[in-house]
């Protein structure tokens, strides 16, 4: 976790996503972990939605799934301000996701995915799900504000236009702090 990023006093809604960061000059350790030249990195923001800061983040390698980073975003999150609400899209779709959150008194605004049943996971979910059938995905979509997700893609938007597309660090330890000091970078900016 990263003590440079944002907190607020105020209650807040995150909005949960990755993106992958080219690493050019890190084919040594890509090679050695996976036996092959993958040349990214995964970084994963929890974002506010109104202020578009990022409020928590992690980097990963890029064959660690979403849902494994979920709860380590909204545990920093947590960290740095009252979250009331968590926007994800179908990625976030688990269990362990939806009991952190439940745990936590965070309402989960996650998409379920095309298969997903209503006899099955916790209460919020089965209700998702339930009023995705009953009325259709536009209408809970509109109905929850699963539009306001959009604010993490802007952030990721604004990121890259930024800061560019890649990371030069060598090594997954060197390549975090440099994409953490472009996260501080970015938080300030968005504040100006």
């Amino acid at each position: 976790s990263y003590t440079q990023l944002s907190e607020s006093s105020e209650p807040i809604t995150i909005a949960l996503d990755s993106t992958g960061v080219k690493v050019e000059k890190a084919g040594g350790w890509v090679e050695r972990k996976h036996g092959k030249k993958k040349r990214y990195v995964k970084l994963h923001f929890a974002v506010n939605t109104v202020t578009h800061e990022v409020v928590s983040m992690e980097v990963s390698t890029d064959d660690v799934h979403d849902s494994k980073v979920a709860v380590s975003l909204i545990v920093g999150a947590g960290s740095r301000a009252e979250v009331e609400e968590s926007l994800g899209d179908g990625a976030y779709d688990s269990g362990e996701i939806y009991e952190e959150l439940e745990k936590r008194g965070i309402e989960a605004v996650i998409k379920p995915r095309e298969n997903a049943r209503t006899d099955t996971g916790s209460l919020s979910r089965s209700l998702a799900v339930g009023m995705i059938l009953e009325l259709d995905y536009d209408t809970w979509a509109e109905t929850v504000g699963y539009g306001r997700r959009w604010a993490v893609e802007t952030a990721y938007s604004t990121f890259k236009r930024l800061f560019g597309e890649s990371a030069l660090g060598r090594r997954l330890d060197s390549i975090s702090v440099e994409l953490a000091l472009k996260v501080m970078f970015y938080n300030r900016l968005v504040n100006m």
